[in-house]
């Protein structure tokens, strides 16, 4: 009854290209997330009397972790055959797409301990605040694949369900499928989980009270929401088909099993509550 009433979606995903160079919005949207991950930061090193020089280095080594591990882990997890044979491919044809939001959450883990290693921190203190910019940069960043008509829902007849134009060049619009907008779902997702962090840090002062306790509940935000919303997302690669769990419900069960640890771990005292070093104490006491 409710079949007429859908959306059209057919936004180009390019903001303007010069030549052979394309400006996207998808990669807008991983800039923007990395210099609010950038603002955050320094207003956590601010507020606690860390030096600014930890964000300058957490900056440099999380952003490659999250790029790199994004794509690795696209091409190890999604399409492992093609990329034995061509590792080189993984670079030379970034480009052409492909990044895992597992993987980038792996690369930005091993990029946070290789800054704690280097300035003697507490990992948690890292872990914990790292969760506000990556909500609600993972909210952006799926907003940039719905601009590039990517990782679609199954059809549907909700009077919601967004019709992809680009995905079905050519045929008649009658005759293209309606879909839900899983991007947008796990968006949602995200801005809610980003919305009780930001209250946890600022408001409930969670973050400096129990050590481990935003991390635990960042993960379960996006990672126990994913395997939900992957029922009713279209598969993105064809040996997916026929598996009982697909691979975003697969990766999504280690971080699940790490957030139920990390918040029991947080209730108990576990976890150390990292303190600015004396030095920065003592000269913010001479000001």
């Amino acid at each position: 009854m409710l079949d007429f009433l859908y959306i059209v979606w057919d936004f180009d995903p390019v903001m303007f290209s010069i030549g052979g160079f394309e400006l996207r919005y998808y990669g807008l949207m991983w800039a923007i997330t990395f210099l609010l991950g950038e603002r955050f930061f320094s207003t956590f090193a601010k507020r606690e009397g860390f030096s600014n020089e930890i964000v300058e280095t957490g900056f440099i080594w999380i952003v490659l972790g999250a790029v790199l591990g994004a794509r690795v882990g696209h091409c190890l997890f999604y399409e492992f055959p093609y990329y034995i044979t061509k590792p080189w491919a993984i670079i030379t044809e970034f480009r052409n797409g492909g990044m895992a939001s597992h993987g980038s959450a792996l690369g930005m883990l091993l990029g946070m301990w290789i800054t704690c290693r280097k300035h003697k921190m507490a990992y948690v203190w890292w872990l914990d605040r790292i969760m506000i910019p990556v909500a609600i940069g993972g909210a952006l960043v799926r907003l940039g694949n719905l601009f590039n008509s990517e990782i679609v829902g199954c059809t549907t007849d909700v009077p919601w369900g967004f019709k992809f134009m680009r995905l079905y060049p050519n045929i008649p619009i009658e005759n293209i499928p309606v879909q839900h907008p899983a991007q947008l779902y796990e968006a949602i997702c995200y801005i809610i989980t980003f919305f009780i962090l930001m209250w946890m840090y600022f408001k409930g002062d969670q973050g400096r009270k129990h050590a481990g306790l935003m991390f635990g509940i960042g993960l379960i935000g996006i990672f126990l929401t994913r395997p939900f919303i992957e029922l009713i997302k279209e598969n993105q690669e064809a040996f997916e088909e026929g598996m009982a769990m697909n691979m975003g419900q697969l990766l999504s069960i280690p971080f699940i099993i790490l957030a139920a640890y990390m918040i029991w771990g947080s209730l108990k005292g576990k976890f150390p509550v990292a303190t600015p070093p004396k030095s920065i104490n003592k000269n913010k006491k001479q000001r």
